[in-house]
């Protein structure tokens, strides 16, 4: 028997747009985070236009329906678990852009993947930069969500530096336009970031004007592998106090080994550590900036040193480097962390990992966006086995409680989601947590958006 209020829901959208298969639903129920909590929805809706998803929050408001917002459902947080009895709202549909060469901004629902934006603003000589390791897969929506960041934001910034403008639907189904095609704008409260980061717990994104920047210059790029840790985390701090690169990426041994199964480009098995990074600058200065890096990591002991300006050479390490998840995925099941320190305190933390890792008898890798020390420890288990995985969550609380320890965060740009959920009164403190539920029952009043994430 249907239900009555998913029928009437149906009757007032389009064919296809309401989705109630089971096997469909289903696929829905998780995002990459795997929840192993997630709930099954009563349908799935995929809007196309802003009208669209404001008829759904009327509808979700008046019956006091859960309505957990979704992306390309590439989410490492569980930002995008389905709750029993809700929907899940997929903006999947929603993929319509339009750039302005004139005043280099492009107006873009969020369901278009951040490759595709890349791709469709390169076409006018211009640059979207914000770039997450699965910038091929991740939606622009997804990223605004999280605020995500990626290789090159040391220098360029995360996402949130290029958002000036979003259309957005409350809870209630009104619709508010917020910023716009400006550089400058301070009217009102800056209610635009408020919304960036917010995990659809505040509303719908379905419009964003985006800023965008010339093409990229070419860059420099230099690779050093280390047979300590520590002095490749040290490094670091030297680098970014008298330069700022256009990538800074830390990979451990197991990464780098884990790559090298897959990859087979001859990366060097017993290193430690390798460092990727790349310099940009017009006009020369980028060449002499990746003199200064190098020069820096063999200050810093590092046994090989390779410095390349061919744009394919300097490529296939920044791939080597986007590949590690998914390669170190092939050793088991992940819990995904994405925590982050003050630059001082990066060899701590990984060394501090390590330590638990070795403590709790688990293999844990750890990459990391090393230029604005944001790391992404990979804890590898079984799930088949209990104890195994008792052993992963327990170390998962304890690597965030010791990233906040040394003045960190538990996350940079993945999210709380609901794994994280937890901790994070622990970090911001009550004063501030509080602020954050004030925030939210003033927008969301009956709390069923995305219910469970985040607050």
């Amino acid at each position: 028997m249907s239900n009555p209020q998913i029928t009437a829901l149906i009757a007032e959208l389009p064919d296809g747009v309401v989705v109630t298969d089971p096997d469909i639903v289903a696929s829905y129920r998780q995002d990459r985070a795997a929840d192993p909590d997630a709930g099954t929805p009563m349908a799935v809706v995929r809007p196309s236009n802003t009208e669209q998803v404001q008829t759904v929050l009327r509808w979700a408001t008046a019956h006091r329906i859960p309505v957990v917002p979704r992306g390309a459902g590439t989410g490492l947080s569980g930002g995008a678990t389905a709750v029993d009895g809700g929907i899940v709202l997929s903006t999947e549909k929603m993929r319509d852009i339009t750039v302005d060469p004139v005043t280099r901004t492009a107006v873009v629902q969020p369901g278009l993947l951040n490759a595709e934006v890349k791709a469709a603003v390169a076409a006018h000589g211009l640059w979207y930069p914000p770039d997450p390791s699965s910038f091929e897969i991740c939606s622009i929506g997804g990223n605004i969500a999280t605020n995500a960041g990626g290789l090159c934001c040391v220098k360029y910034g995360v996402t949130t530096d290029y958002v000036l403008g979003l259309q957005v639907v409350l809870a209630d189904g009104t619709a508010v336009r917020l910023g716009g095609p400006r550089l400058k704008d301070v009217a009102g409260l800056s209610l635009t970031k408020l919304f960036v980061g917010s995990e659809g717990t505040l509303g719908v994104i379905t419009e964003v004007t985006l800023r965008l920047l010339p093409a990229q210059p070419a860059s420099s790029t230099v690779v050093a592998t280390f047979s300590s840790v520590r002095a490749a985390c040290d490094s670091v701090v030297t680098i970014t106090g008298r330069i700022r690169p256009a990538m800074l990426e830390f990979m451990d041994a197991v990464s780098i080994n884990a790559v090298e199964d897959k990859l087979r480009m001859g990366l060097d098995r017993s290193a430690a550590a390798m460092m990727v990074a790349a310099s940009d600058e017009r006009g020369g200065a980028g060449a002499a900036d990746a003199e200064y890096m190098a020069e820096v990591f063999a200050e810093y002991g590092a046994t090989e040193v390779f410095s390349t300006s061919d744009p394919a050479e300097g490529e296939a390490f920044v791939v080597a480097r986007r590949y590690a998840i998914p390669a170190v995925e092939a050793k088991g099941a992940l819990l995904l962390e994405d925590v982050g320190v003050p630059l001082p305190a990066l060899a701590d933390l990984v060394a501090g990992i390590e330590a638990l890792a070795a403590h709790r008898d688990l293999v844990i890798s750890v990459i990391a966006h090393a230029g604005d020390g944001n790391t992404h420890p990979l804890i590898v288990f079984d799930p088949t086995d209990a104890d195994m995985t008792r052993r992963a969550e327990l170390v998962f609380g304890e690597i965030m409680d010791l990233a906040v320890g040394l003045g960190g965060t538990i996350t940079g740009e993945h999210g709380v989601g609901r794994l994280k959920k937890p901790w994070l009164a622990g970090q911001i403190g009550p004063e501030a947590m509080e602020l954050n539920r004030r925030v939210k029952r003033a927008l969301d009043p009956d709390g069923i958006l995305n219910p469970g994430a985040l607050i």
